[in-house]
């Protein structure tokens, strides 16, 4: 009770994980957030880990997906992010989706709660200040201009940039659901569904390419001059951007109608427009994969072509923000410290991470580091072969820099784990495995040696903190 505070700068999904490790490890923080003194172009409250775009954490399968396999993880070191996620879980067949207000509500009340955690509203403006030795900046992609410039400032590098795109929300009563359908792809039900989770739009050939047209014509939000030359992410890119690419990108993307019957038809559709579960009551749903920058009256005028969308209701249209993050490889030590100022650790999505899940798996560790450092506890990383420490390594060295502005935002997959040994060419019944069979058999492998690996690290955590 008597050590000095460890600061967390960022009130977001990495900043409440790391300010709760922190806490958990038994020592004080105090948690910076600037909202409401101080508001984003894209939150809406003043709530801790608010979450601004989907409210999906993507797929909760361990066993062959990377991202579920980073769920399990983050499970077993106590993280109040997927605890929050758990107990606000919304049906969505094999993703865990959240209700986004009662997940905020809980992550909230959680750290308001805990005897250690002190919340400090008010923006800190520039660097923090020098008697502040142990700090954790998780400022996210909305970094505010002062604290970024200083940042910038201190390494001689200016952040890499790239834009992230927000999907509308669309009032259930304004569906038309004799036309939209509810199933989940191959009817999977998932965790907390039932196999028919989302709401499905379809269209036929023709209806397809009338929306592909108005898509391209529709005018979009312009940039200011010095936004022009700044990058999109390849996982969040706009539905025009997508359509640009080729008229079928739409079709093997966000619009893919792969595992759905039209119950009308009894056919899969030519193309498909999924809606997600957004909150609670069940009254606001998603449009999976619709982010945009089409205006905003361009917006309700082109999706209305959606059938089963013809008199939508929108509770809030697309939109476009400007992201930063560093360029962690070079700025940042494998204990995510910023080299030019090790009092300084970095967390979240200005690391250089992509997601939800990433950002507050980042958060996790640099709480649990800064809580060993104050405590003079040896710090060791997770092992690279599980997701945690994966991504970890990703961003503090894994990538290989073949040039300026090279390093960009990524997601956690496999292809960041180091590669078995071998892989089994039967399956446990004796058959021969072949294609997606072995590729899953793959995964399920890399994830179970992922949990052995984490669980043998985190007992030497343990072992060293008794002692």
């Amino acid at each position: 009770m008597t050590a000095k505070p460890i600061h967390v700068i960022g009130g977001g999904l990495a900043g409440s994980e790391a300010a709760w490790q922190i806490a958990a490890a038994g020592l004080p923080v105090v948690l910076h957030e600037m909202r409401p003194l101080r508001t984003t172009n894209a939150h809406r409250s003043d709530g801790l880990a608010e979450l601004v775009c989907s409210n999906s954490f993507r797929s909760d399968d361990w066993e062959t997906n990377a991202v579920g396999l980073l769920h399990a993880e983050m499970r077993r070191l106590g993280s109040l992010i997927l605890e929050a996620g758990d107990r606000n879980r919304l049906p969505a067949g094999g993703a865990l989706a959240v209700d986004r207000d009662g997940f905020s509500s809980e992550v909230t009340r959680r750290l308001s709660e805990h005897p250690l955690v002190t919340i400090a509203r008010g923006e800190v403006a520039g660097l923090p200040p020098s008697d502040w030795d142990n700090v954790i900046v998780a400022t996210g992609p909305l970094t505010s201009p002062a604290l970024s410039q200083a940042v910038a400032a201190l390494t001689g590098e200016g952040e890499l940039a790239f834009f992230d795109a927000i999907a509308p929300v669309i009032h259930l009563d304004s569906i038309d659901q004799s036309i939209a359908w509810r199933q989940s792809r191959y009817d999977k039900a998932g965790p907390a569904g039932t196999g028919a989770d989302y709401l499905n739009c379809p269209l036929s050939k023709d209806e397809y390419e009338a929306f592909i047209d108005a898509l391209l014509a529709g005018e979009t939000t312009s940039f200011k001059e010095w936004e022009a030359s700044t990058p999109y992410f390849n996982g969040c890119l706009p539905i025009e951007v997508m359509a640009e690419r080729g008229r079928d990108t739409l079709r093997f993307g966000p619009m893919k109608p792969v595992g759905l019957t039209d119950p009308r038809t009894g056919r899969r559709p030519h193309a498909v427009v999924q809606l997600r579960q957004d909150n609670a009551l069940g009254t606001l749903w998603n449009m999976v994969g619709f982010q945009t920058k089409l205006k905003h009256a361009e917006q309700v005028r082109v999706l209305r072509m959606i059938p089963g969308l013809g008199e939508a209701e929108f509770a809030r249209l697309g939109g476009l923000h400007r992201n930063t993050f560093l360029n962690s490889p070079k700025l940042i030590d494998g204990t995510l410290r910023l080299k030019a100022e090790p009092r300084l650790r970095f967390a979240g999505q200005i690391t250089g991470v992509e997601g939800y899940v990433e950002s507050a798996a980042i958060g996790l560790l640099a709480g649990r580091f800064a809580a060993a450092e104050r405590r003079g506890l040896p710090i060791t990383a997770p092992p690279p072969s599980t997701a945690l420490g994966a991504l970890l390594a990703h961003i503090t060295g894994g990538h290989l820099d073949s040039g300026a502005g090279s390093f960009q935002p990524m997601n956690i997959n496999y292809g960041l784990l180091p590669p078995l040994d071998a892989i089994p060419m039967e399956g446990t019944d004796g058959r021969r495995l072949k294609g997606k069979e072995r590729g899953a058999e793959k995964k399920r492998l890399m994830s179970q040696r992922a949990l052995r690996e984490l669980d043998a690290w985190l007992a030497t955590q343990e072992l060293a903190r008794a002692n």
